[in-house]
Formats: structure tokens, sequence, C-alpha cells
């Protein structure tokens, strides 16, 4: 069975591939994850290499290009940014899906689209290390302090579980936040967004501005900006509405029926 029989097969509507942002990694998923499986979803969890804008929008794309039909594109954090650029150019997505995600215009970068606004806890609980960030172009690694971390990212979490993701946390090349958007995926491409009201880690008012620019289907949660951790249940089911309602060659959960029935 090839990856693409194995990552697509008979699930429900479009593949759901999920895009983790800076200081975590794909397994904050797993609550999702079940919930949009349980359901019958085909889903899909990359690793966002967090080296650079650029290169880790070629690599969500190369993965992406990979699947064979319609594709929502969920990014939360700062993996909404490469996920924006790289849908630009995959035909095969039909939506995107923006959890406390950063989405850019050309032309910005993630640093750039947060000056207007007041900086969130963020910028005061991470730290810039001694060493230059492997793999990058150049410059630092950004990291949270561990005994921040519950509170910056995951406060609604339990402490137990922000403990294990503070100590196997993913730090992002601080270049990243300064490198400009060369595309905007969410100009052509119907967009939602769930804007977590408890965020620490991206402000609201910079959310809220995000969102209102790309008309995007919104709505809020009161959780923090890893809300998925914590509430898997109502995001997977924000999530399964852009699943449901996305035009293209399936016209989701709708389509999926009707060609099962044979109607």
């Amino acid at each position: 069975m090839s990856e693409q029989q194995m990552e697509n097969g008979n699930g429900l509507g479009p593949t759901i591939v999920l895009v983790h942002g800076a200081f975590a990694d794909a397994s904050g998923f797993g609550g999702v994850i079940r919930e949009l499986k349980r359901e019958g979803h085909n889903v899909v969890a990359i690793p966002n290499p967090l080296r650079g804008l650029s290169s880790d929008a070629a690599s969500i794309a190369t993965r992406v290009k990979a699947i064979d039909g319609p594709v929502v594109l969920v990014g939360s954090s700062y993996g909404g940014a490469p996920m924006g650029q790289a849908a630009a150019g995959l035909d095969n997505v039909t939506a995107l899906v923006f959890l406390a995600g950063v989405a850019l215009d050309v032309g910005e970068s993630v640093a750039g689209v947060q000056e207007p606004f007041p900086p969130a806890m963020v910028v005061s609980t991470s730290y810039l290390t001694d060493y230059d960030a492997p793999g990058a172009a150049g410059g630092p690694e950004l990291y949270i302090q561990t005994d921040k971390y519950h509170d910056t990212v995951c406060a609604d979490a339990p402490a137990d579980v922000a403990e294990v993701m503070a100590v196997t946390q993913r730090p992002l090349a601080a270049a990243a936040l300064q490198e400009p958007a060369t595309a905007a995926g969410w100009k052509t491409i119907p967009s939602w967004y769930l804007i977590s009201e408890q965020d620490n880690g991206l402000s609201l008012e910079t959310q809220k501005f995000m969102a209102e620019r790309m008309k995007a289907t919104t709505e809020s949660i009161n959780g923090s900006h890893f809300v998925f951790i914590a509430q898997p249940r109502k995001v997977a089911q924000f999530i399964q509405k852009a699943a449901g309602v996305t035009d293209g060659p399936h016209e989701g959960k709708l389509h999926h029926l009707l060609h099962r029935t044979g109607a």
C-alpha cells in the first residue's frame, strides 16, 4: 500500500493536515487527532521544521502535494505562516484553518504583523540561545523558559502535560520571525480562524486583525494559545466545519455521503 493510500483511505471528506507551530511538535494534536479519527476523517500531522518561513513552507508543500485528493490545512501559532505561504501554490488545498495562527500578507513577517499591537506574554518569557540554530540560515534558536511555559502557551492544560511539553519543546530559529512572506494562500482559499480568548502566545488584537483581514469564518474559544490540548473536541468540531463545507473536487461530508450512497 502506498503512502497516499494509507493517508487517504476511505475516510470522510478531505484529508485534514495538521501543522504545528513553535515550541511544540505534532504530538500536541493528539486529542484533536483522536476526535477527528473517531468521526471518520483522514488525518495527517506533519513535522514543521521551524527553520525559516520559506524552507518550512517548502517542506509543508512537498508533503501536501503527495496527498491524493482535497486537503484542509490546519495551522497552529507560527505554523499558520508557512502553511499560508505553501497553500498559495497547492491546487488540492480547499480550506485553511488557523488555530490562533499567524496569517501573513505578502511582504509581512511574523514579528512585523504583531508590532502594532500590545506584546503577548511570550515576548518576556522566551529567550535566545547563545549558539546558532542548526539547519537555519543563521542566528540563534528561540525557546520559552521551562518554568514559564505553562502560563505562556497552555495555561488551561494539566500541569504535568505542560511540564513534559516544556522539556520537549522544539525551538524556532529566531530568523524565521523576520523573514517576509512571498505568498498568501488565504487570498484565494476559504479560511477559518479560531481565536483563543486567553492567549498569552499571540495577542488577541493580532488574532482579530488577521481574521478580519482575511474575512475568515471566525469563532472564539475560551482557552490558551494551545487550546487544542485542553479542549480537543471543540477544536475538532471547528475544523470539521471547514472540512464539511469546502468547495472543490469534493464538497466535504455531503459529497462523501452522496458518493457512498450512489446518489
